[in-house]
């Protein structure tokens, strides 16, 4: 009695376009993590010991590259300065402020730029967040791009601030001073929080917000009523 043999499907190769395709995505994708590891071990050098204090070669051996490779990469100290501050207002750009985009209830928004913003600050020590303070050392034409892109961030917070005021939803507060103390709270974190120890980066972003909107935030008072004795 022969055999029967079920038929397998043909075998198809997968087209030589969609394969150059798929292998420039993952290389995409591995230049991504690439330069974000680079960006935030780079920062946590100059955090820890000054931008002007920090070599080349200091830059180089972090990086497990030569001088000649970081040059491959950057042009001058400054420039990975300046690629560092970039990555840092990229994470901004798409984490918070694309995703609250959505959000009518302008206290909702608020919330969720503190918090996302925080998670930000927090994250990999705050190595990125802390050297804004470094910008002064970047040259003119660099640091008014990253200046120009600081203030749309922070007229963006301010302006959701004007929202809430016409709304009658803001305390007596002027928006300008709310909105410098909204990012001065979050930009001051990495200078105080640290991993492992009695809160979580979500529970710190959480309080973040909570401290800020209910200091900023006017809450209608419940009407009370009282009943007369007969």
């Amino acid at each position: 009695m022969p055999l029967l043999v079920t038929p397998q499907p043909p075998i198809v190769a997968e087209p030589l376009a969609r394969r150059r395709r798929r292998a420039a995505a993952n290389g995409k994708l591995d230049a991504v993590g690439r330069r974000a590891a680079m960006c935030r071990a780079a920062a946590q050098l100059f955090r820890d010991r000054g931008f002007d204090a920090t070599s080349v070669s200091d830059v180089a051996r972090a990086l497990g590259l030569t001088k000649a490779g970081l040059y491959h990469h950057f042009e001058s100290k400054e420039a990975l300065l300046y690629e560092i501050m970039t990555f840092g207002l990229e994470r901004v750009r798409d984490e918070v402020v694309v995703p609250i985009r959505p959000i009518r209830d302008p206290e909702e928004r608020l919330r969720q730029l503190i918090v996302r913003h925080a998670r930000i600050a927090t994250r990999g020590q705050g190595a990125v967040t802390h050297l804004n303070d470094e910008i002064r050392a970047l040259p003119a034409g660099p640091r008014k791009q990253i200046e120009e892109k600081m203030r749309l961030y922070f007229d963006l917070i301010r302006n959701i601030l004007l929202e809430l005021q016409a709304a009658g939803r803001l305390r007596d507060v002027h928006p300008t001073v709310a909105a410098f103390s909204v990012l001065g709270m979050i930009l001051w974190l990495p200078r105080w929080f640290r991993q492992g120890r009695a809160l979580t980066q979500e529970q710190v972003a959480e309080e973040i917000a909570n401290v800020a909107l209910g200091g900023l935030i006017r809450r209608r008072r419940s009407k009370r009523v009282v009943k007369r004795r007969r």
